[in-house]
């Protein structure tokens, strides 16, 4: 096509009277960081002759003309072409089926800009399905599609961008923009001399068509990386400050998906972007407020952010916009952001301020999965304050909270686990979660293939049994309990041995229990995790082994499983509370002589002598 001579000018109006229109939809753009083909090529089930809509044989009839005729009567068949309703799939797969997708992706490497334009305009909106952008990429479409990203007309660069934000929604075509300079071509879109509510509309434009081919791009991680080079961050955070929706929706878009990098949250927070989400969150358009709550959530993952999402004053719009229950999108990533908003203390006060707890305790029941998740860790987070415990029980939230221990998702089952666990540290909840039958669910989660759900099982276990009556017959009751738990010692996962660590230290007060714990082997087994270096294990290890030498010959057998010397290098810990808990063991094992030679072998009165924290040991046990 590229000796093709000009064609006519009055066949190139009726390119000029369609509008550039946004190409790439929030449900396909938007969605969330992901490497892999999220759009795999459906299997097409070819139609007969006699289904073929009018639209498909008027394609058939242009292709001869676009494909084989002279430049002008090429032109005019790409006119007509582009009058068609291309949105329809049927018009759609006569482009490709009839051989003009090749044409016009050959147009694209002519040197005349006027076919040029007409067939962007028309590879923008045939792209939006997915056979259609696949053959593109094997069609090279891209790789000019970003060497027209240097073309000075400004017109043809944002058709160019357009299409690449359709074409660029698997991975591979993610990765051909990456390795032919794209991400350095699109992030230059960004450029522009006014960026505000007086920004030119060209600009605006322009900076748009760039940040929708961005936002397609940088659900790959190297995207990202690449993005960030080719400097990016700080021409995302100028257009964060723009007026206009239709440019703040994909630059905020491409923020969010680039949010699940920790520079990138880094730069959000030190570029001052999270005032402009924050303020974001008041807009008229839902969309936005997805976006920017969706850009919340993931940079809320630390402190630093919470604070100043707090300091900006966006907890409030949070909590209001957990009222639009109806758009289940929106509600998604607000109540990702509520929740991990809500890990910080000072925010979980304000929440408590702005009735937040109430709200999420209604969006228990009947939510997707994905609300589900985010709002259970949002009160779980809530109910580490002994407030929250009463509203969650007085709104009726336990029940539906019990309900979901029978959920097979990993994530729903690690927040409900916790947040029931943070109910149970009220006595008052505690005795709705026994009559619903919630510590018998918690109990069978330790038999949960993950570790992760396991783990929280078990901590969740903790202030059940501490505040349950009758706790010790409550734990015999559940057959095959005991021997459950204590075999969770032989796990692999340090988390999971941990927490197994602190139930049993609360299970063994009770006499029964330990007998049946200790006839499992709970000593033996206790004793071969001794040697280890991380102070979250020893401290509750330490604790365990305090309370299971309460029954028979425990003591001795510790010592003879060769527990006593790696317990007592454990008072060289710098952590307090590990002190306090080695302290309660020793003396414990203090009481069989042969342990006390080995406590004096290994320098437990010399460290007894250094230590200042004899006061807090008697003080946080009752020796």
């Amino acid at each position: 096509m590229a000796g093709r001579g000009r064609p006519g000018a009055s066949h190139l109006a009726s390119f000029d009277d369609h509008e550039s229109k946004a190409s790439s939809s929030v449900e396909d753009v938007g969605e969330s960081s992901s490497e892999t083909e999220e759009d795999e090529q459906p299997i097409r089930h070819q139609e007969g002759g006699t289904d073929l809509s009018p639209e498909y044989w008027g394609i058939q009839k242009l292709a001869k003309y676009v494909k084989g005729g002279d430049p002008t009567a090429t032109l005019i068949a790409l006119c007509s072409m582009r009058d068609l309703n291309l949105s329809q799939e049927a018009c759609q797969l006569a482009i490709k089926d009839t051989g003009c997708l090749e044409v016009l992706v050959n147009l694209l490497d002519t040197e005349e800009i006027k076919c040029q334009t007409g067939s962007l305009k028309i590879l923008k909106e045939i792209s939006q399905n997915v056979l259609i952008r696949h053959a593109i990429a094997d069609l090279g479409g891209l790789e000019i599609m970003v060497k027209i990203l240097d073309s000075p007309d400004s017109d043809l660069k944002c058709l160019a961008a357009e299409t690449i934000a359709n074409v660029a929604r698997f991975k591979r075509a993610r990765k051909t923009v990456r390795q032919h300079g794209g991400i350095k071509r699109l992030v230059e879109l960004l450029e522009s001399i006014s960026v505000g509510s007086s920004c030119q509309a060209k600009d605006t434009e322009t900076a748009r068509c760039g940040a929708l081919a961005l936002w397609s791009c940088s659900k790959s991680t190297k995207n990202k990386k690449a993005i960030r080079k080719a400097g990016g961050i700080p021409l995302l955070a100028r257009w964060l400050k723009c007026s206009h929706t239709d440019i703040l929706i994909p630059i905020v878009g491409t923020l969010q998906e680039c949010a699940s990098e920790p520079s990138y949250r880094l730069a959000i927070r030190t570029e001052g972007m999270i005032e402009d989400l924050v303020k974001n969150l008041s807009s008229e358009h839902e969309e936005l407020q997805m976006h920017c709550a969706s850009a919340i959530f993931k940079c809320a993952e630390d402190e630093e952010t919470r604070d100043l999402v707090r300091k900006h004053d966006g907890l409030q719009p949070l909590s209001v916009l957990l009222d639009n229950s109806e758009n289940k999108e929106l509600l998604a990533a607000v109540t990702g952001a509520v929740w991990k908003c809500a890990i910080s203390r000072e925010n979980v006060l304000k929440f408590q301020e702005y009735k937040t707890v109430e709200t999420l305790v209604t969006l228990l029941t009947d939510q997707p999965e994905e609300v589900l998740i985010n709002v259970i860790g949002a009160l779980g987070e809530c109910c580490q304050e002994q407030e929250n415990r009463g509203t969650i029980r007085r709104c009726g939230g336990i029940a539906p909270m019990v309900k979901l221990l029978s959920a097979t998702n990993r994530a729903l089952l690690v927040n409900v686990n916790k947040a029931v666990g943070g109910c149970a540290m009220e006595p008052d909840n505690m005795a709705v979660i026994d009559s619903l039958d919630g510590v018998r669910l918690l109990w069978s989660l330790l038999k949960n293939p993950n570790p992760d759900v396991q783990a929280s099982a078990a901590w969740a276990l903790c202030p059940c049994v501490e505040n349950a009556k009758n706790s010790g017959e409550m734990v015999r009751s559940f057959v095959g309990g005991l021997e459950l738990i204590v075999n969770l010692l032989k796990s692999k996962d340090k988390e999971v041995l941990t927490s197994v660590c602190a139930a049993i230290a609360n299970i063994a007060k009770d006499q029964e229990n330990l007998a049946v714990m200790t006839d499992h082997g709970v000593v033996p087994l206790l004793s071969k995790l001794a040697n280890t270096n991380d102070n979250k294990l020893r401290r509750h290890l330490a604790e365990a082994i305090a309370h299971c030498c309460m029954w028979g010959s425990n003591r001795v057998a510790f010592g003879e499983a060769k527990a006593v010397a790696p317990l007592a290098r454990y008072l060289k810990a710098k952590d307090p509370l590990v002190h306090r808990a080695t302290a309660l063991a020793l003396y414990q094992l203090s009481e069989d002589p042969n342990n006390c030679v080995i406590m004096h072998e290994n320098g437990v009165v010399k460290f007894h002598d250094q230590c200042s924290y004899d006061r807090e040991w008697n003080n946080g046990y009752d020796l």
